[in-house]
């Protein structure tokens, strides 16, 4: 047997220590602690431990801190936290040769908050904090980011500001850099705090700590996520006057957020300031137009668009395209879609899968089989596949067309693939081609169904509860009627 696979069969057992047997394997794999070979067995944490252990008592183990951070990891993983700590602090107490560093403690920090424990994750920082760990302001620093980016990334932006206010009161010489303050712009924009990332920035120009670059992006694109562009765009005027250079990274978000207020006077004017730097509009930047001019209807202008998009040398996605399809498929325009689609093609673009959907889907609907087939080769050629809705909508396209061997050759593939088909639908397909004496396809479709076994008897059970539920439907209906008749009557004969 492979060392390896012995070792891993020994892991498995439970209530081993110190076993001759752990031993002999150990020393036939020639184990090298300084390699993480503890992941490749494939055990659980909880498994692992005991030969963690086990090595740790052996004179000739050399520690190395990335096979003890692989531990700590797969412990934290498995919410194993209590272990993870008997792990670190006997590591501490017990091997003062063996410390665990700093990333030991951000993989702590970083379990803890990715399972809702921020106040564990805090708890962490601080006893890291105690230890010998850092040497100097910036590395503590950059522990102190870790923490709050760890916080805001699972929404506890609020805890986040309350630890780092703290950190700020009980230490006056603590001077927050910016990078500590765009983390918590960042986290306030993910919870939708408009107020506080206001608040914050306030307190930033207070204490006289210049926004860089990256904090007017987060700002500008926080403020248009939040569909208040009018903020974003003195933002914008702003970054000017402090000399920083405005490029797409605060063009594309106010561009696009103006588009979806249906500002498209206010977008096109800012499209045009784009227009004359070096690095001028990209892909997305016009792509934000034609789909809000798509979306409104406004086909005149989302060819504009377009035009510009080529004119300038920036070439259209298959995304940009799609909105057309989208706008066509919505108003029925199936001539326009497929000139369009012709165009594309000449032009060496070629459509996504779910741009090929739409233009199926809207070719069945229509019941343009021809073209629909046409594309559908065309399709399968690029290496797509129909889902399931676009195979429906051609099966019954194929069935209402009479072609009723490919209909049954599509509704094979749609079986193969999961689809399960109401029971009336197969009688309804039996009866059809009885009717146009196509008996081998008959038994084909009945082998199909045979091999499948379709559960008729739930759906019958179904139908006859249905039935029974509308009887009664009807009967309760009725007896209203005769009521109110009855009523009627009777008022009629007493104003006699």
């Amino acid at each position: 047997m492979n060392a390896f696979s012995l070792i891993s069969e020994l892991l498995s057992k439970q209530g081993f220590v110190k076993d001759r047997d752990l031993e002999e394997a150990l020393a036939s794999a020639k184990f090298d602690s300084r390699r993480n070979y503890l992941i490749r067995f494939g055990s659980s944490a909880e498994q692992l431990l005991p030969l963690y252990n086990w090595l740790q008592e052996r004179p000739d183990y050399e520690f190395s801190v990335a096979v003890l951070n692989g531990m700590v990891d797969s412990l934290a993983k498995d919410r194993q936290f209590d272990s993870a700590w008997r792990l670190i602090l006997d590591q501490v107490q017990k091997y003062p040769n063996r410390k665990p560093d700093s990333e030991t403690f951000a993989i702590m920090i970083r379990r803890y908050s990715g399972v809702g424990l921020p106040w564990e994750a805090i708890r962490t920082f601080e006893y890291a904090c105690s230890l010998d760990l850092f040497h100097d302001f910036d590395s503590q620093n950059k522990f102190l980011e870790l923490l709050l980016s760890s916080l805001c990334k699972e929404g506890n932006a609020g805890i986040a500001l309350q630890y780092f206010d703290k950190q700020k009161a009980n230490d006056p010489s603590f001077e927050p850099s910016i990078r500590l303050y765009n983390i918590l712009l960042k986290g306030c924009f993910r919870l939708k705090e408009f107020s506080t990332a206001e608040n914050l920035l306030e307190r930033m120009k207070k204490e006289n700590i210049r926004p860089s670059m990256l904090t007017y992006e987060i700002l500008v694109n926080g403020f248009c996520r939040m569909r208040s562009p009018e903020r974003a765009m003195e933002l914008f005027d702003e970054m000017k006057e402090e000399g920083f250079e405005r490029t797409a990274m605060v063009y594309n978000p106010i561009i696009d957020a103006l588009c979806k207020a249906c500002r498209f006077k206010e977008a096109l004017g800012m499209l045009e300031r784009f227009s004359i730097l070096e690095k001028g509009p990209t892909v997305s930047t016009y792509n934000s137009l034609v789909m809000s001019f798509c979306e409104s209807g406004d086909l005149v202008e989302a060819c504009k668009i377009l035009k510009m998009m080529i004119y300038n040398e920036c070439f259209p996605t298959s995304r940009t395209y799609g909105y057309f399809f989208r706008y066509f498929s919505k108003e029925g325009m199936v001539d326009l879609s497929l000139n369009l689609y012709t165009k594309m093609m000449r032009s060496g673009y070629e459509p996504d899968r779910q741009t090929y959907h739409l233009i199926v889907k809207m070719l069945c609907k229509a019941g343009e089989l021809d073209p629909a087939e046409r594309i559908i080769k065309e399709m399968r050629s690029k290496r797509f596949d129909l889902n399931m809705a676009t195979r429906k909508m051609l099966f019954q396209l194929l069935w209402r067309s009479c072609k009723y061997y490919e209909a049954v050759s599509e509704f094979e593939n749609m079986l193969k693939r999961g689809f399960v088909p109401q029971h009336q639908t197969y009688v309804q397909m039996i009866q059809q081609l009885k009717k146009h004496k196509m008996t081998k396809t008959v038994r084909k479709l009945d082998r199909l169904m045979r091999s499948f076994q379709p559960d008729t008897t739930l759906e019958s059970s179904s139908y006859e509860r249905t039935t029974s539920i509308l009887l009664r439907a009807e009967a309760i209906s009725d007896a209203i009627k005769d009521r109110k008749k009855l009523s009627s009557s009777y008022q009629g004969i007493s104003s006699k």
